[in-house]
């Protein structure tokens, strides 16, 4: 071999070291580029609820509401008892109001006819 081929050997082999190490540096720019993406996606997705504990914050919200809907119908329906006892009552009151008015209606009739100026002048 003579010495400008081995020269020339020399200076590819140079050249494909050089165009390795670049490829070298290039992947591991990449890859670090990779890594940081992989660390970055984890820290959201560590951030991120799972399925369970938004299950169980949703299960807890609708227990809580339905609570809450429970306690409100109870009170209306305590209202509705209520109003339906005052109904009674009032209607019970009525009754008796106008049935007190019916006999001083009747007794007041009766007086009318004792009282009848052509009724007691005809009794003398």
């Amino acid at each position: 071999m003579d010495k400008t081929a081995t020269d020339d050997l020399k200076r590819s082999l140079a050249d494909l070291e050089a165009r390795l190490e670049a490829r070298q540096a290039a992947d591991d720019a990449r890859l670090s580029k990779v890594e940081a993406c992989l660390e970055e996606h984890a820290a959201k997705l560590n951030d991120v609820p799972s399925t369970s504990q938004i299950v169980a914050a949703m299960e807890q919200l609708l227990t809580k509401t339905m609570s809450s809907l429970d306690d409100r119908l109870v009170t209306q329906a305590h209202s509705i008892e209520v109003l339906k006892a005052t109904v009674s009552q009032t209607d019970s009151l009525l009754e008796r109001v106008l049935e007190s008015l019916d006999s001083l209606q009747t007794y007041s009739d009766s007086t009318e006819i004792i009282e009848d100026p052509l009724l007691a002048h005809s009794r003398m």
